[in-house]
């Protein structure tokens, strides 16, 4: 999926991330909220009208698992099934809404980061990024 140079670019952008994975993850949710409103029904138990707290704590954890993803580029159908079963047979979420949610992650991405999220590692992000997406709606097959 990714070359060699794509694969550094990941890993350099996520150790840029690392320690911030709560603030970055709570902007996405927001602004995938408030640019996609729809995306809101998948999100029911943090309410209507979600709380930093739970902005946080939910940005978190998708972040979180992002770095998983980055840590096991190798094997993503691996590392990311238990979350591709969640997403299909429990949440049952479309899978229409994570291009929308990759959209928002990178212009998360490129605000933080600015000059130091290069072309390159926006391309980078965007195949890695894409190629999780379609591991995660594998499973609605």
């Amino acid at each position: 999926m990714l070359n060699t140079q794509e694969r550094a670019q990941v890993a350099q952008v996520w150790d840029l991330i690392a320690g911030h994975e709560a603030p970055f993850g709570a902007e996405l949710l927001l602004r995938l909220f408030t640019v996609y409103p729809s995306t809101k029904t998948y999100f029911k138990h943090l309410g209507p009208f979600p709380d930093e707290v739970h902005l946080l704590s939910h940005g978190k954890r998708m972040l979180e698992a992002v770095g998983v993803a980055v840590q096991h580029m190798d094997n993503l159908r691996w590392a990311m099934s238990p979350l591709a079963d969640l997403h299909a047979h429990v949440l049952r979420v479309d899978p229409t809404n994570f291009p929308l949610l990759i959209q928002c992650f990178q212009v998360v991405l490129a605000s933080h980061l600015q000059d130091e999220y290069t072309v390159e590692m926006q391309a980078a992000w965007d195949k890695f990024l894409t190629g999780l997406a379609v591991v995660l709606t594998e499973k609605y097959r």
